[in-house]
């Protein structure tokens, strides 16, 4: 049981990253910041429980496991009963389905990771609960680690340069136009009814400032589910608008997104793209289908009857783009284990498409590289078996020791799709992250 300590914090958004900083050279280290969307009323982001929650130190971990990694990792839940900070890879689909990833992967994170920390930080309003194990800590040490974390100073200059950053793509215009053509063929013949097709951009031999880089996508383009997470050498910099999963008490709740436009200059602009995404018969209908797509997911293990379209295409605006969002929910059948509603639903519909194994099929087909983390999910698992859970877009993953930088961005095809519209847009999705690198 964890013994919990709270504090007063007058400025939470300089206190973050203060802490940010304080555990910056911890090996394990996750880091999850709603950026006050939590703080809006009459909001989808009123279902956020924190508006910050870190956790960092291993105490153990939970890394990939045999073909039934599904079944030892609730084992493992079971048995640690605490706080777990932590990922799904998106190719974890191969243990729940008949498919395979063969694409090149540069990055090389794990399929799932998940680590029990040391220390788990909670804040919400401005009440900081700092939460510990008396067997590696006590809370005279705890009162000197907030006392530490109040006296950093946070305006540090970015300590690691080298040339520009080379972005490049790893398909070319004439490339990602012509598959996008092959796939809306294979949609007139009835395989799918709609795909998320992804493209990579890359750097290579780059190395960067990581906090700083994190510090400035997040400045850049703040999201309700923005996550930086550490595992040794590789890194996840994320600014994610959008909820996979959520569970609070027996309730299960998915947000998925699909529909985008670019923000105005102004109010009368911003009315005027809103309004347009709002009424477009196209956008309406990609989030329509993944809504059925996640209906039909969460069926799978909810009580009956407790599936719920609580709102079907609500427009929501961020810092760069205007989102059309749906929220989806259900009640988790009684004896049935949480991470089967996680598994039953995974990978995110809106990363895949519909009929789901045919559109990761034609995924693996026609990309030519691993997604791994990316379309994944990362969040936490509570010592009540709470969890919540991003989808892992508009992220910049980086491995360290190879020097390697990569960025996915993707849209949903379907037979109303405009090939050049579709790579406008995945040229709008990589805009933040490409003007944060060029910043560097």
């Amino acid at each position: 049981m964890r013994k919990k300590e709270k504090f007063y914090i007058k400025n939470t958004e300089i206190f973050k990253f203060k802490i940010f900083k304080f555990i910056k050279n911890y090996k394990n280290i996750a880091f999850y910041n709603s950026n006050e969307y939590c703080k809006k009323e009459n909001s989808i982001f009123l279902y956020s429980e924190y508006e910050l929650i870190v956790g960092f130190g291993k105490i153990e971990e939970f890394i990939n496991s045999s073909n039934n990694i599904f079944d030892c990792f609730k084992n493992f839940v079971d048995n640690t009963n605490d706080w777990l900070f932590g990922f799904w890879g998106y190719d974890l689909k191969n243990n729940i389905e008949n498919l395979k990833s063969e694409n090149k992967d540069n990055i090389k994170m794990p399929d799932i990771y998940f680590f029990r920390p040391k220390y788990v930080f909670a804040l919400s309003k401005n009440c900081l609960e700092i939460q510990y194990l008396s067997k590696y800590t006590s809370a005279d040490e705890i009162k000197k680690i907030f006392e530490n974390i109040l006296n950093i100073n946070i305006e540090d200059k970015i300590s690691e340069r080298q040339k520009k950053i080379d972005i490049k793509k790893r398909v070319t215009l004439e490339e990602y136009l012509n598959k996008v053509n092959i796939l809306k063929k294979h949609i007139k013949r009835g395989d799918i009814y709609e795909i998320n097709f992804c493209t990579e951009f890359f750097a290579e031999e780059v190395t960067i400032d990581i906090f700083e880089t994190y510090k400035l996508l997040n400045s850049h383009s703040p999201a309700p589910y923005s996550a930086f997470f550490r595992l040794d050498n590789k890194y996840l910099l994320s600014a994610s608008p959008e909820r996979f999963m959520k569970k609070k008490d027996k309730k299960i709740i998915s947000q998925p997104i699909k529909g985008t436009i670019k923000r105005g200059n102004n109010e009368k602009e911003d009315n005027f793209l809103k309004n347009f995404l709002k009424n477009d018969v196209k956008e309406k209908a990609e989030n329509v289908m993944i809504v059925d797509l996640v209906r039909n997911d969460l069926s799978r293990t909810a009580a009956k009857g407790s599936v719920n379209v609580e709102e079907l295409c609500g427009i929501y605006g961020f810092r760069q783009v205007f989102q059309m969002v749906s929220t989806v929910s259900s009640i988790l059948k009684t004896g049935l284990h949480f991470v089967d509603a996680i598994k039953y639903c995974f990978p995110p519909g809106s990363m895949t498409g519909a009929p789901k194994i045919k559109a990761m099929e034609l995924i693996e087909k026609y990309e030519t590289t691993k997604r791994g983390l990316y379309s994944g999910a990362v969040g936490y698992i509570s010592p009540k078996k709470d969890f919540d859970f991003n989808v892992v877009i508009r992220s910049i993953l980086y491995n360290k020791t190879k020097k390697y930088l990569s960025f996915s961005v993707g849209g949903a095809i379907t037979d109303k799709s405009a090939p050049e519209k579709e790579y406008e847009e995945c040229l709008l999705k990589a805009k933040a992250m490409l003007e944060v690198l060029k910043k560097l």
